[in-house]
Parts: C-alpha cells; structure tokens; sequence
C-alpha cells in the first residue's frame, strides 16, 4: 500500500516500487546486524566493544560500517567524549526506539518459531523422520 509523501521528493511511498527510496531503509532494517544492533541497544547507550561481544561473530569492520549506516538513517546516535583514550557512546534515537519494537518482535517470533522453521526445512529436504 502506498503512502503520501510528506516531503515532496516523491509521489509516494511504496516498498514494493523498484526506485523508491523506502528500499534503501528496508534493506537497511533486514540486515542481520542492523536488526541485532539496535535490539542491542534498547538496554540504553553502549561503548563500541559492549556492542561487540554482545554481537556475538561480527567483526569490527562490520560493525562499524553498520553503525554508520544506522547512524546516516538516524537511527543511531554517536556520541564521543572526550577523554583519554576517547570514550565513543552509541544510543537509539527517538526514530530508532520506534523501530526496535517491530524488529524485537521478528526477534521473539524467530526464537519462538526455530523448531517449527527447522522442522519444516528438514522436511523439504528429505532430511525428516518419516
């Protein structure tokens, strides 16, 4: 369903129009880390190297490239301190709060649902008990 543009740059928006920019946020939004960063996130700011190891098997570069991205979207906020050696602190904006709550949801439902899922990909690939 398309909705009104608010800012005039476009007709409208709709995620399912090749060039409409609601596909630059959504594949933002799918990507792995996006999605687990600012699930990360929701417990309030966090230094660079907290996100890291509760991130368990990104790498640096990855992240880093991924908080960018966040940040660029306004999802994120980068706060540095200035300190010896420098204190980084990233935190959800208004805007990324507002979307930690459907992707928790996705989050919870694939917790809830990895048996079901799993069961049902053996199964079409021969692999269940039959």
């Amino acid at each position: 369903m398309a909705v009104a543009c608010t800012t005039g740059s476009h007709a409208d928006h709709d995620v399912y129009a090749a060039l409409c920019p609601c596909r630059d946020v959504l594949t933002l939004l799918a990507n792995k880390w996006a999605a687990l960063a600012i699930g990360a996130l929701e417990d309030g700011p966090q230094r660079f190297g907290a996100l890291q190891k509760r991130l368990q098997g990104v790498s640096p570069k990855v992240l880093t490239n991924t908080l960018r991205r966040l940040e660029d979207f306004g999802f994120v906020d980068r706060t540095v301190y200035p300190a010896v050696p420098l204190h980084v602190e990233y935190a959800l904006t208004v805007l990324g709060e507002s979307v930690a709550v459907p992707l928790g949801s996705v989050r919870t439902w694939v917790e809830d649902h990895l048996d079901d899922v799993r069961g049902t990909a053996a199964e079409s690939a021969g692999c269940g008990a039959g």
